[in-house]
């Protein structure tokens, strides 16, 4: 059969870039068909059985643009299967085959947000083609938005929580330090694609606007807290949670913020806990720890005393991390003009009063070197401590498997 002018020049480009198709039926001649007909286009893999089809995508979640699914197949039908699909490779387009008697049910499908698109049986070739051509601009277009929103997003948060930090150090000192180290933390654990619990740590304590300056200071240095002041502290996450509730696309984020104070066994009576606020206990809490004036290892050795509250896998993440961290030694201390935007500062930054300016982990951004400009000379303790990249002086003992 000859191609029609725009599935030749899909199949002609297609050529250049072989994006992967996943076939599933338990019909292998139908299985063959669908290889005949795409493989000018894309390189295609087949499984007999939504079983093994999802033993693929669970393998490479990332590594199929398109899945195909035959509707009546034994054990899992093609709609279970396809829902499943979502769930292990969401970024996979998903395109359900059916025949006329089950329409009704591939529409129902499309309209609980399972697939992109149905095709009825038999579907010939220039239809199949056009529908993948279409489900391959889809996913670009889709993953183009996400990523300009991702970045937008997590970039505007990040200069609000950089002004927060400049204004109100109590409160806010932390939020980029928990922010690096959950991300380390999803990178070890193998999560690429950490935004979301990135984003969720700078915000987690946005409520904390709301607590008496004091207060706030006394959190920040990991001092005792009164019973009334901890109970403000406890209601950070529905605060917070309240704040940030108008802004959209943050559903995960809210999600991990609203669950990240719940003891990781309590997955067994509350329903499961997110690995997002799994990551984020993990980080928040190393944190806390070292406001007192400990180390990262030191914050280990208390966290694995507390079983039950944390992660296990999260904490030999963190042990991992800090094995590898090398060991200080490389500090140096400059003067304030020598100060350039992208340098992390290793202790605070305080007056020659000694107020707190800036908190240490802060990355220098343009606003802070303004802000030094506009204060007298003399004003703010030299010299000023710089950390090297990545040079975090930690050390732990070794988590047991």
């Amino acid at each position: 059969m000859s191609l029609s002018p725009q599935a030749a020049s899909v199949a002609a480009s297609s050529t250049r870039s072989r994006p992967r198709v996943l076939c599933v039926d338990d019909e292998p001649f139908v299985l063959d068909g669908l290889r005949d007909n795409l493989r000018r286009s894309f390189d295609v893999e087949t499984a007999e059985s939504g079983a093994a089809g999802l033993e693929l995508l669970k393998r490479d979640p990332k590594g199929y643009e398109i899945v195909i699914s035959d509707m009546r197949m034994p054990v899992m039908s093609g709609s279970v299967f396809l829902a499943e699909a979502r769930r292990i490779a969401p970024e996979t387009v998903r395109i359900l085959l059916t025949g006329y008697a089950d329409t009704k049910a591939a529409v129902r499908a499309v309209n609980d947000g399972q697939i992109f698109r149905f095709l009825t049986k038999p579907c010939d070739v220039d239809e199949l083609l056009r529908a993948c051509a279409a489900a391959l601009m889809h996913r670009r277009v889709v993953a183009t938005e996400r990523q300009l929103l991702e970045q937008t997003l997590r970039g505007s948060i990040q200069a609000l929580i950089d002004v927060l930090g400049l204004t109100n150090p109590a409160v806010f000192g932390q939020a980029n330090r928990v922010k690096q180290l959950a991300g380390r933390l999803a990178r070890k654990l193998g999560i690429e694609d950490a935004w979301e619990i990135e984003v969720a740590a700078m915000l987690a304590n946005v409520g904390a606007v709301t607590l008496p300056a004091e207060t706030a200071e006394r959190l920040r240095g990991g001092e005792p807290l009164t019973d009334e002041e901890q109970a403000m502290v406890d209601r950070l996450p529905e605060v917070t949670q309240g704040i940030l509730g108008n802004i959209p696309r943050l559903e995960g984020v809210m999600q991990i913020i609203g669950s990240y104070g719940r003891r990781a066994d309590s997955a067994e009576t509350e329903g499961p806990l997110p690995v997002g606020a799994r990551i984020l206990r993990v980080a928040v809490d190393a944190e806390r720890f070292t406001a007192r004036g400990g180390d990262h290892g030191k914050a280990l050795e208390a966290m694995i005393a507390s079983r039950g509250v944390y992660d296990h896998e999260t904490l030999k993440a963190l042990a991992t991390i800090i094995a590898e961290a090398r060991r200080g030694g490389r500090m140096r201390q400059l003067r304030l003009p020598q100060l350039e935007v992208g340098m992390i500062l290793a202790a605070d930054m305080v007056t020659t009063a000694g107020q707190m300016l800036v908190p240490r982990g802060f990355t220098v951004t343009p606003g802070l070197i303004e802000r030094l400009r506009n204060f007298r000379p003399g004003v703010v303790r030299e010299p000023i401590g710089i950390l090297a990249e990545d040079d975090e002086p930690w050390g732990a003992p070794a988590i047991a498997a």
